[in-house]
């Protein structure tokens, strides 16, 4: 196993406490990554209480399932996308938890291994696969950038990255790949990008490849997809008083959590939403959680 930045986890204390947990109780992390927000809820479910997770990451449920040994509940782990967790823990028995939490984007422990294609700090094969063992029948953002026209490319970068040069990324894409041959690692990438965009672009504080990685890492995980399935999966799992807390970071889950909780207020089956930011000092620790916003809601 190689050694990772450990991973901090985000509004830790202020999801613990919104989510209301209580000993004895059953609850799912449904993005459990090295265990971070799972091990602080088993210590408060204690012993008679069930920790259940879920990861597409081979690697992160490792990590989990080490960091869970020391904890005191009794704790199940899945590698499995959490948009499958309905099917996932019929076929184990459970038809209800008391609360779900979802810790939404890539972990920082993705986004630092080099070998995984997140991130254009390192020079990797183009992969960005939440599955750390993809097959060979898994989309790669590789399959993307080599096969799709310019016009479907320009769409993804748009939708998903809300990249202003979405269209001249994607037609620099193919005419280097129908010039220079497939375009295979991430500095290649990044090369092209580079290339085309303006030179005030490069000179901002985000980098110019920001918003294209995003969006082919959306496109190839079917993020936004899976996390609408995962919400739904989730509410039905809960029983009525049960908890809900949704961490997101961009724009896109944003919107899609703030509507799945107003359709569930509008229908009468939410409580009160409360919306928690981190802390300055929070963000002072911990860059990453700049962005992130927690929204808690009870079912009714």
């Amino acid at each position: 196993m190689t050694s990772h930045t450990p991973h901090t986890p985000v509004l830790l204390h202020e999801t613990i406490e919104g989510l209301n947990l209580q000993p004895g109780e059953v609850v799912i992390d449904a993005t459990v990554g090295a265990g971070g927000h799972a091990f602080t809820m088993s210590s408060v479910v204690g012993s008679s209480g069930l920790v259940i997770g879920f990861d597409a990451d081979a690697e992160a449920l490792e990590l989990a399932t080490q960091k869970l040994k020391k904890a005191p509940a009794k704790f199940i782990l899945i590698k499995s996308n959490f948009r499958s967790m309905k099917t996932e823990l019929a076929t184990r028995g459970i038809n209800e938890v008391d609360a779900v939490l979802f810790d939404l984007g890539v972990s920082s422990m993705q986004l630092d291994k080099a070998g995984r294609g997140f991130s254009f700090r390192f020079d990797a094969p183009l992969m960005m696969t939440l599955d750390s063992t993809p097959t060979s029948e898994d989309l790669t953002a590789m399959d993307l950038v080599n096969t799709l026209a310019s016009k479907d490319l320009a769409v993804i970068f748009k939708t998903y990255g809300e990249e202003s040069f979405a269209t001249r990324i994607a037609e620099a894409i193919e005419k280097a790949r129908e010039e220079e041959g497939p375009i295979q690692t991430t500095s290649q990438l990044v090369r092209i990008i580079e290339r085309v965009v303006p030179f005030w672009y490069k000179k901002r504080k985000i980098h110019p490849a920001t918003k294209t990685f995003q969006a082919l890492r959306i496109a190839v995980n079917d993020e936004l997809g899976a996390l609408t399935q995962g919400l739904n999966q989730a509410w039905a799992l809960l029983k009525t008083g049960g908890r809900l807390g949704v961490i997101s970071f961009h724009g896109l889950e944003t919107k899609i959590v703030k509507d799945f909780i107003k359709d569930k207020k509008k229908t009468g089956q939410a409580g009160k939403v409360v919306k928690v930011k981190p802390s300055r000092s929070e963000i002072l620790v911990n860059h990453r959680s700049r962005s992130a916003i927690l929204r808690l809601v009870s079912k009714t």
